[in-house]
């Protein structure tokens, strides 16, 4: 009410209220708020002088001191610490550590992944996948429903490729021994040999070998009886080689159709298309407008406008656009989504505007269409990785060193501890073992996911495996030492989740270390709402630097009384709980000793 009486528009307040935002600066408060400026310029005033009117306006309360204006009309707000010691005392009984569930659900379908099966996963599949991911675990953590559908590429210019590959260059000892393993080989020979690096698989060609593989996938496109055979001996083998990297990876597909699944409604799709006006025919290739509507058709309106989507080439063949149409209406009509989520790379962004505008105007406009676009992992080179150039680092192998790199970085702490005259928990083989990989792969899926995931960034893996800093191993090292502290003081956590004692803020750090528990949900809804997971990273960054401050300042085992003892305990074991939900909203594990 406070800012609505001062508002222009009424409707926009809520606008105003998302401005509030925890303070830079601990001295100036605890959130702050910046909206008197916009305010005072729609009304004509002086920008201090609405600020103070919305503070007098403000209902008394005792939760929050009475707040200042500072500078050109920032308001500052600070909580009571009465205030935090009840509210973080009752987020201990909380399974959900504070965690809203969405007022209105909505039913997502996040489109994520999508590998061409015809090669082994490599790292630069690695963003889709485990930014979909996160992004299918945070929305189900607000109540929504999500369908996580992964959809495979199994059915274009790859097995062209395959199959060519396989008539005139196999090792047949080699694709007895291991299928997997030679039709990687071919795929990369194959693709070496092509005159110039092409990303259109589609585009006509001078190149006589892609020519041909392009004709291998029109026989199998049309049924050809041999091709047919070759594509459902390679799926098996293709498919058994990504099931071990999903489940290193801990993530879980509801949904893998391929554009096998879909190749059978492609001609109705262009008949529906053009029957509804949408799309027609151009030069013998059927087509649909761009993303504007607009379909150019001279040499100079093509330099000026986005050029239009192909459903149907001159020989026959169908399109990837085909196909996503395809999927969008099967997805419509199976699930009946408020929004679909495309997690693919920044450089399809004018397919996905094309696609979007012309699904809206075929007929399915109920649900949100977003393309969530992340930027490249570039190589040393800077250059985007591509397995078509072969030399690109497989993602398995990528999970193999990481976790090599874990054991190692275990065992030379474990040894530095003893050396230093620390008691040393000895480990058993299959704990070490354990420990490398949820280390390892955390550390891999962490360093992806703490980057902006519009931005590119270069692939490092030491730096994904690091130790210190905002890294997986540091989160998981702050959860494994909170967890320390109650065995090495043989107490039972479970009496500080169902009858948590009083908190008691004595000092600063503990309260800095309250307010940051407290702003859990926050981060979470901000990382849903953006579909930004790396606001998740940047909020365990804050805790565990508040966490490590507490400790500097604050003794817990051996605090000068039983009460702040207590106290203190209660926000270890919240601390421990809340990096342990906030690294599994990422898809990331912990251990119990580290």
């Amino acid at each position: 009410p406070a800012v609505a009486a001062a508002a222009p528009d009424p409707a926009k307040v809520p606008d105003y209220l998302a401005a509030v935002k925890p303070a830079g600066n601990p001295e100036h408060g605890d959130y702050q708020a910046n909206f008197a400026m916009a305010l005072a310029k729609a009304a004509g005033k002086k920008p201090p002088e609405v600020a103070k009117e919305i503070v007098a306006a403000l209902p008394a309360t005792a939760d929050i001191e009475p707040p200042t204006v500072a500078g050109p009309g920032f308001i500052n707000l600070k909580f009571t610490s009465a205030f935090l010691a009840r509210a973080v005392r009752d987020l201990a009984t909380d399974e959900r550590l504070g965690l809203p569930l969405a007022a209105a659900p909505r039913t997502y379908v996040i489109d994520l992944s999508g590998p061409n099966v015809a090669k082994p996963l490599h790292v630069g599949h690695l963003r889709s996948t485990i930014i979909g991911d996160a992004l299918v675990r945070i929305l189900r953590a607000l109540g929504h429903t999500v369908v996580g559908d992964n959809h495979l590429g199994d059915w274009g210019l790859q097995f062209g490729i395959l199959i060519y590959g396989y008539k005139h260059f196999r090792d047949e000892a080699a694709f007895q021994a291991d299928p997997v393993r030679e039709l990687a080989r071919l795929y990369v020979y194959i693709n070496k040999q092509f005159k110039k690096a092409d990303d259109d698989d589609e585009a006509p060609t001078d190149d006589p070998l892609k020519k041909a593989c392009q004709e291998e996938t029109a026989k199998l496109h049309a049924g050809g009886p041999e091709n047919l055979a070759l594509w459902k001996q390679f799926m098996p083998a293709c498919l058994e080689m990504l099931r071990p990297i999903y489940e290193r990876l801990d993530v879980k597909i509801d949904h893998a159709l391929g554009e096998s699944f879909y190749n059978p409604m492609l001609p109705g799709i262009v008949e529906d298309m053009q029957a509804k006006g949408i799309a027609f025919e151009s030069k013998g290739a059927v087509v649909i407008p761009n993303a504007k509507g607009i379909v150019p058709r001279t040499e100079e309106e093509m330099k000026k406008e986005e050029p239009p989507a192909i459903l149907r080439k001159r020989d026959g063949a169908f399109t990837y656009t085909t196909t996503d149409l395809a999927t969008i209406r099967h997805r419509a009509d199976t699930w009946q989504p408020d929004a679909m989520l495309y997690v693919v790379g920044a450089p399809q962004a004018l397919h996905f505007k094309t696609l979007f505008a012309q699904a809206s105007r075929w007929g399915y406009d109920r649900a949100d269409y977003v393309h969530v676009q992340f930027g490249s992992m570039l190589g040393a080179d800077r250059k985007p990785f591509g397995a078509r150039k072969g030399g690109v680092v497989e993602l398995m192998d990528l999970l193999d060193d990481a976790a090599k790199l874990g054991l190692e970085k275990y065992e030379a702490s474990v040894a530095d501890r003893r050396e230093n005259g620390h008691k040393v928990y000895e480990a058993t083989d299959a704990e070490k073992r354990e420990i490398a990989e949820v280390v390892g792969v955390g550390a891999v899926k962490y360093a992806d996911l703490s980057q902006s995931r519009t931005t590119d960034y270069v692939f490092d893996l030491d730096k994904m495996t690091a130790t210190v800093g905002n890294t997986a191993t540091y989160m998981q090292y702050a959860y494994a030492r909170c967890r320390s502290i109650f065995r090495e003081g043989d107490i039972d956590d479970a009496r500080f989740r169902t009858a948590p004692p009083a908190v008691v803020l004595a000092e600063p750090a503990e309260r800095a270390l309250v307010l940051q528990l407290l702003r859990f949900p926050e981060a979470v809804e901000a990382a849903a709402a953006d579909y930004l997971p790396h606001l998740v990273t940047g909020y365990l960054w804050d805790l565990a630097k508040a966490t490590s401050v507490f400790y500097e300042k604050c003794h817990v085992l051996k605090a000068p009384t039983p009460e702040l003892r207590d106290s203190r305990l209660l926000l270890v074991d919240l601390v421990g709980r809340t990096i342990r939900r906030a690294l599994g909203l990422l898809g990331i594990r912990v251990v119990e000793r580290m």
